[in-house]
């Protein structure tokens, strides 16, 4: 376990049962996206990564897209 781990646990066991157990159930749940995740990229195939990257080229030249700076901008707090 990592330090920052274990230091994000120290400061749950202070809290309440139920704040506790609404905190391990976010991380649990967090847990399970990432297995999902990784479960699908590690089953993407080198022609889908190919297909996806066309699209988006197709997208970029057809003036469908927008530059990240825009739908991001970096005056707006993170949430």
């Amino acid at each position: 376990m990592t330090t920052l781990l274990q230091k994000a646990i120290a400061a749950v066991e202070g809290l309440s049962t139920e704040e506790q157990d609404a905190i391990a159930a976010r991380l649990l749940a967090e847990v399970e996206d990432e297995r999902i995740w990784e479960q699908k990229f590690r089953k993407t195939t080198d022609d889908q990564w190919d297909r996806l990257a066309e699209q988006v080229r197709r997208e970029v030249a057809e003036g469908l897209s927008r530059p990240l700076e825009d739908a991001f901008p970096a005056d707006e707090p993170s949430p």
